[in-house]
């Protein structure tokens, strides 16, 4: 992903190094045990999607702006912050085939790090002076948490269902992209209308990408994806693959991979679920599902001007659909 989105961006290179400038001045601090960490999360950063988003955004209107650019460091931490937790949460030791921040310094620091970070959006947030745009953050945020919950709480239970599953990676995954895509039109003064457009992409967006990650944990390998396959089986989380999978199966079939899952999944067990899928055309139909949502994005995009920031944004949402990693 990362080498295909610094391909699609690439014309907009001039405009990733000033958010850089800009995101490493607002990783140091005072404090030596944060700029520690900090650098290791600048090391170790992902593809910056999300703050290119911001940009690239706000060029399908105008010329980047300098909140335009503060935005894109609001997004990029907040995210950072989400992620750090979520791998407390999940006591996951690899991010990006890394280490995580919990493995190599222990929850206590990985917890008080992400709270320092999602701190720092929100002044930088207060910084850009727009009270919409931080009311769109705020909300983000707020869909954050409660994704997570809502997806502790279904692990535990078990008990997911379609309509769950939508709701959960809106919250969670799909909310922050939407938001990245509506800030960029709000800081290039675009119009109410623009910003809806860029809305609806954005969370379209975001639903074909999640889904597709979903899918990923069942087809990709440790080297590629940089976790184990079937992590979210391991994690008691039912992504749509195994929904579908559910829905053309039987009461016992379910029954017997519930609890598989209720009672831990063993690395023999992996495959057996990983076939289950693959017979029940699982994969097939989240792929199906994946693809409309992803249409659903181009239709919202063709209504802005034709330009090189909407042909990327377009070329974005095909790779994200069709990446193998």
């Amino acid at each position: 992903m990362a080498l295909a989105a610094k391909s699609i961006f690439k014309p907009f290179q001039e405009d990733l190094d000033t958010f850089r400038d800009y995101f490493k001045e607002s990783m140091t601090s005072n404090l030596r045990i944060v700029d520690e960490v900090a650098k290791y999360l600048v090391r170790h950063k992902g593809k910056q999607l999300r703050p290119m988003l911001v940009i690239v955004s706000a060029r399908t209107i105008a010329e980047p702006t300098r909140s335009s650019y503060l935005a894109a460091v609001v997004v990029e931490l907040l995210h950072t912050a989400t992620l750090v937790h979520d791998d407390v949460v999940d006591e996951a030791e690899l991010r990006r085939g890394f280490p995580t921040i919990n493995k190599i310094w222990k929850n206590k620091i990985s917890i008080l790090m992400g709270d320092y970070l999602l701190a720092k959006s929100l002044i930088i947030a207060t910084e850009i002076g727009n009270i919409e745009l931080m009311n769109v953050i705020a909300n983000v945020a707020k869909s954050m948490s409660k994704g997570e919950l809502l997806q502790i709480q279904k692990a535990r239970k078990l008990n997911i269902t379609e309509e769950d599953y939508f709701q959960l990676i809106r919250d969670k995954t799909a909310s922050l992209i939407s938001a990245c895509c509506e800030i960029g039109a709000m800081t290039s003064d675009a119009d109410d209308y623009q910003q809806q457009i860029l809305r609806d992409f954005g969370m379209n967006l975001g639903i074909a990408f999640q889904i597709k990650d979903d899918l990923l944990d069942y087809q990709s390998k440790v080297g590629i994806l940089g976790k184990p396959v079937g992590h979210d089986l391991k994690d008691k989380k039912i992504t749509l693959p195994l929904l579908y999978a559910f829905q053309n199966s039987d009461k016992r079939e379910r029954k017997q991979i519930l609890h598989m899952l209720k009672n831990g999944v063993k690395r023999k067990q992996i495959d057996e679920i990983v076939n289950f899928i693959n017979d029940r055309n699982g994969l097939k139909l989240a792929e199906e599902k994946a693809i409309y949502f992803k249409n659903m994005a181009l239709k919202a995009l063709k209504k802005l001007p034709d330009t090189d920031a909407r042909h990327a944004l377009t070329d974005l949402a095909e790779f994200v659909v069709s990446r193998i990693k």
